[in-house]
């Protein structure tokens, strides 16, 4: 038998933000204390994303991470290009990050240090990521 008529398909969809609670990250002292929610689960939200190599963990999605392991051994000019794009890239998975502008950049002899402004759905958040290459 064949359906005269699908309901799912004609009816309103609503899709809800869910809540950005979570724990909360004590990273100097190494603890999980508590818990933070919007701009400041954002940051650490931020820092977790740079700081987990995309495709390493079977816990996280393959959408989920920064690639960084190839960037090892190549010349400090092209590890600048891809860094921003990296960076840019991986967070922008994340729906509560609107974009990754401000890039500036310093190196010394083998790291290279990027300061970055992310722009979220809470407000913007400064961060850095520091890479030896």
């Amino acid at each position: 038998m064949i359906p005269s008529k699908n309901s799912i398909l004609s009816t309103d969809l609503k899709v809800e933000r869910q809540p950005t609670k979570t724990y909360k990250l004590d990273i100097k002292n190494n603890i999980v204390n508590g818990f933070s929610d919007n701009l400041e689960s954002m940051q650490q939200a931020i820092y977790k994303i740079l700081n987990t190599e995309r495709y390493k963990n079977i816990m996280y999605s393959w959408n989920y991470g920064i690639e960084l392991l190839d960037l090892f051994g190549e010349p400090i000019d092209y590890v600048l290009s891809e860094l921003e794009r990296r960076i840019t890239e991986a967070l922008i998975q994340d729906d509560r990050i609107v974009s990754v502008e401000e890039f500036e950049h310093r190196t010394d002899r083998r790291t290279v240090f990027l300061t970055f402004t992310v722009h979220t759905i809470f407000g913007d958040v400064q961060s850095e990521r520091a890479v030896s290459v």
